[in-house]
């Protein structure tokens, strides 16, 4: 039982962004790179945030848990807000680098493009992000013991799968918008994706209510996913043609890097 918990929970969490890996990214080593890059801008961010978070658990009365509680809610908003300060800092420095494998190509054209750099360092902070939020969990689902043998929640493994897969596919649709917004400065898009981002963590405090932190997050996931399904360039035209498989010379027409 324990083993199909285990695989079952990872494939769950993990097999959408691994099919996207595999399909749209693992034959391109330009975009493996950027993927991996991004997943290391993801884990610096961690690593400050988890830094201040533990040096103010440690002047903090530990023995208060209202102040233990204040402490964790700091801790997360401190974590989101890093994590899209290094989203916008890991965008300046690829806009640097396109430009300078443009220089170095002999096309006339980027050899990868804004948004398809979007969708790769989106993937790679959010495998980074899943896989700090599920691994421990995983290690767990294998024994010994029984999940809600005390009374508690016996969906903790599968609700957690299904978080850590909801908050990989954000990250992707964040970073498409959150590159988009800009490349066109709309300022406002990027305080959109920083708010939903704030509220998809806070939601996680309803916790053991999965449903009142799944539900609103697949909600977000949704708009999020059709906002950057449209901020990639994409129209109910090409989607149409896309599921009917036909018009081929259309599809690749009309895909050029920015």
């Amino acid at each position: 039982m324990t083993a199909s918990v285990f695989f079952g929970c990872t494939f769950i969490a993990f097999g959408p962004a691994i099919a996207l890996f595999l399909f749209t990214i693992a034959r391109e080593p330009l975009r493996v790179i950027f993927l991996i890059a991004g997943a290391f801008f993801w884990l610096v961010s961690l690593l400050l945030s988890s830094l201040v978070w533990f040096i103010s658990v440690q002047i903090s009365n530990k023995d208060s848990a209202a102040q233990q509680k204040g402490l964790l809610i700091f801790g997360v908003v401190l974590s989101v807000l890093l994590q899209e300060t290094f989203r916008f800092a890991y965008y300046k420095l690829l806009k640097k680098a396109n430009e300078g494998l443009l220089a170095l190509s002999q096309e006339e054209t980027m050899p990868i493009s804004i948004r398809q750099l979007a969708y790769v360092s989106g993937l790679g902070f959010g495998f980074m992000s899943g896989a700090f939020s599920v691994v421990n969990i995983l290690a767990d689902s294998v024994g010994p013991g029984t999940v809600g043998i005390h009374g508690d929640s016996q969906h903790y493994f599968l609700s957690s799968a299904f978080m850590t897969m909801a908050i990989i596919l954000l990250h992707m649709f964040w970073g498409v918008v959150f590159f988009d917004a800009c490349e066109k400065q709309r300022w406002w898009a990027v305080a959109a994706v920083v708010i939903s981002h704030l509220v998809v963590s806070c939601l996680t405090f309803q916790n053991p209510e999965y449903v009142g932190s799944l539900v609103p997050t697949y909600i977000i996931m949704f708009l999020m996913g059709v906002w950057a399904f449209y901020s990639a360039g994409g129209s109910l035209r090409n989607l149409r043609l896309c599921l009917s498989c036909i018009d081929k010379d259309f599809l690749l027409a009309n895909h050029r890097p920015r």
